[in-house]
């Protein structure tokens, strides 16, 4: 059984190990459920393109994208959480993992009842400079087990964080309701900003007021900042490879690049440029 604080390393050189690569999280998820303490911190490499299938474990899971953007995938709906980002995924929730691109995952894995005021739901929070080098402290130290002194210091201070961590607007919930869920996954293939609540309601039949409270009912968004942050979902990674704002401004449909960057600054808080700029200065402090 791999100890606690070694790296689970999904990658070429681990092949010849895990002739079913499931058997790696089979494992370490094993190990978590036979683990004490409030709270377990794990760090793991994967590769570009690699999945972890539906799983759920008992502790819940906040998922920090140290390097590349992670998708997470429930029945609620998707998330996206890039560089600078966590993911706080509770206990007892079904979902599965997609790497785009080279990742270098920092999951913390926390008791339920570790402290008052922990997320009750599905959330993609940013990541503070205190939170970042809790993680990556907290990493160090020995797992499984009731921590004393410094480490025990660290661990606390950790967890009293989560619940005060921003809210990230990078949810894609999707509706309940087959028809509308068809329209987002349509939407989700080809995004563009100008597909409008009149054109979503005539497909399906519906008026425009009784689409509205459906929609907001189902995904609690209004179909405006759904499509916006649909729209951040397929900008993201093309922006984290490096390709050019114009480019991606204008395949998404914006009508010019001020338009495209006026909705992401009000959306994540700053323009693509000085926000892909942040996420590559914290991944050179974090590697020294």
């Amino acid at each position: 059984m791999p100890r606690g604080n070694e790296i689970f390393k999904v990658g070429d050189t681990d092949l010849g190990q895990f002739a079913d690569l499931g058997q790696l999280h089979e494992r370490r998820w094993q190990w978590l459920e036979q683990a004490v303490g409030p709270a377990v911190a794990l760090p793991t490499e994967y590769p570009d393109g690699y999945h972890v299938p539906q799983h759920r474990h008992s502790r819940s899971q906040l998922l920090h994208a140290l390097v590349g953007v992670v998708l997470v995938t429930t029945r609620h709906g998707r998330w996206m959480v890039p560089p600078d980002h966590a993911m706080w995924i509770p206990a007892g929730t079904e979902h599965s993992v997609e790497m785009l691109g080279d990742v270098s995952m920092r999951s913390v894995y926390v008791m339920p009842d570790a402290i008052a005021g922990l997320p009750h739901g599905l959330r993609v929070v940013g990541i503070t400079d205190l939170m970042h080098s809790l993680i990556v402290e907290s990493e160090k130290l020995p797992q499984g087990a009731e921590l004393e002194g410094r480490g025990g210091l660290i661990m606390s201070l950790l967890l009293h964080e989560i619940p005060n961590l921003p809210e990230r607007p990078l949810g894609l919930p999707f509706p309940s309701d087959p028809k509308l869920a068809a329209l987002c996954r349509r939407f989700v293939a080809a995004p563009s900003p100008h597909a409008t609540i009149d054109e979503w309601a005539d497909i399906v039949g519906m008026s425009r007021r009784s689409f509205t409270r459906a929609f907001h009912r189902q995904t609690g968004l209004s179909l405006s900042t759904w499509r916006q942050q649909a729209c951040l979902f397929a900008a993201l990674p093309r922006l984290a490879d490096g390709e050019p704002i114009t480019r991606v401004a204008f395949d998404l449909g914006y009508d010019s690049v001020p338009a495209f960057i006026t909705m992401f600054k009000r959306m994540l808080g700053a323009s693509p440029r000085g926000y892909m700029r942040g996420s590559r200065d914290n991944i050179r402090v974090s590697n020294g």
